[in-house]
């Protein structure tokens, strides 16, 4: 019951949603940069939507399968291939022993997402089952994949019944709403926040007008922005505070940081706006190159926005009731 990776990719690392309630210990929350795709792969394979994911970075790995098991992708389009024929985003896949899964060109996105049914068999640590890349620890071994690793699953199917299994499967309808799907925004949609008056106008009107580049130096920790610089009204100390994922902070230089996954702790740049939870999966998928523009929301839409989303998924875990009760049968 393993996979061998053949090769590791960019960067694959094992996420789930973090380790929620250990910031004030100094522990990142971590998990997904995209937790609208690893819930979505993780319903499509019949597990919780907690289930440690295999994150891949733009360069996806190779990896063989040396027991059955069902999977599925999700989030960024890298021409995913079993056994070098095309498979599809968002579906449960069913793969056999000997069964080789491998990733071409990037076409949309930079982040997917592979599930397992019944999860890979990690150590739970403080919590969590994601990576802490700069921590070394979470998920594989505290670090990315690499060759020759072997990955233990949880669970494998009824050899005996793997085709049917795959009629089964293929047989099940995928609706997806669109606020589930990979959707390109224009415009990133953001909040003021406690900080933000302490910006000029000017700086303030141009973050909600200015294009910004992503920088090169933008990972998991944070997405460096480059374009018009932002600046205060006046010197301001600020008493560091807990971060959140999604916060616009600005250093001394002026070029604003989106915080992202792997973000500190705690921070004291002034913070000019915060990113509505709905489009941080946007961000995530954004290449170091590529343009963002923010565009200016309330609180009450943002949270309306993440009701609707969640309606979504609830919607879509009573749909696949048929898809669970096969993997249980």
């Amino acid at each position: 019951m393993s996979i061998t990776v053949i090769k590791p990719g960019l960067l694959s690392s094992f996420q789930d949603l973090g380790r929620v309630g250990y910031q004030h210990l100094g522990v990142s929350v971590g998990g997904a940069m995209d937790s609208r795709a690893h819930r979505l792969a993780n319903l499509l394979a019949g597990n919780p939507e907690d289930e440690a994911t295999l994150e891949i970075t733009l360069a996806g790995p190779t990896l063989r399968f040396d027991a059955p098991g069902c999977i599925a992708i999700s989030g960024a389009q890298l021409s995913p291939t079993l056994n070098q024929a095309p498979v599809p985003n968002n579906r449960p896949l069913v793969v056999r022993a000997g069964d080789v899964l491998a990733f071409g060109p990037r076409t949309a996105g930079l982040r997917a997402y592979i599930a397992w049914n019944g999860g890979i068999d990690l150590p739970t640590v403080l919590s969590s089952r994601s990576t802490y890349l700069r921590g070394g620890f979470g998920g594989f071994h505290g670090r990315a994949l690499r060759k020759g690793d072997v990955l233990a699953m949880r669970r494998q199917p009824d050899s005996g019944r793997l085709a049917e299994l795959e009629q089964e499967l293929w047989k099940i309808k995928v609706y997806l709403p669109a606020i589930l799907g990979l959707a390109p925004r224009t415009a990133i949609r953001a909040m003021r926040g406690a900080h933000t008056g302490l910006f000029t106008e000017s700086s303030i009107a141009g973050f909600f007008a200015d294009d910004y580049r992503i920088s090169p130096q933008s990972e998991r920790m944070g997405y460096r922005l480059e374009g018009a610089r932002l600046s205060l009204k006046s010197a301001t100390q600020l008493l560091s505070e807990a971060t959140s994922f999604g916060s616009i902070q600005v250093p001394p230089d002026g070029k604003p940081i989106v915080l992202m996954a792997d973000r500190q702790t705690t921070g004291g740049y002034a913070k000019i706006a915060h990113v509505a939870t709905v489009d941080l999966p946007v961000i995530a998928q954004c290449m170091p190159g590529e343009t963002l523009r923010f565009v200016e929301t309330t609180l009450d839409h943002a949270q309306q926005l993440d009701s609707q989303r969640e309606e979504a998924f609830g919607r879509l875990h009573q749909s696949l009731a048929s898809l669970r009760q096969l993997f249980e049968g």
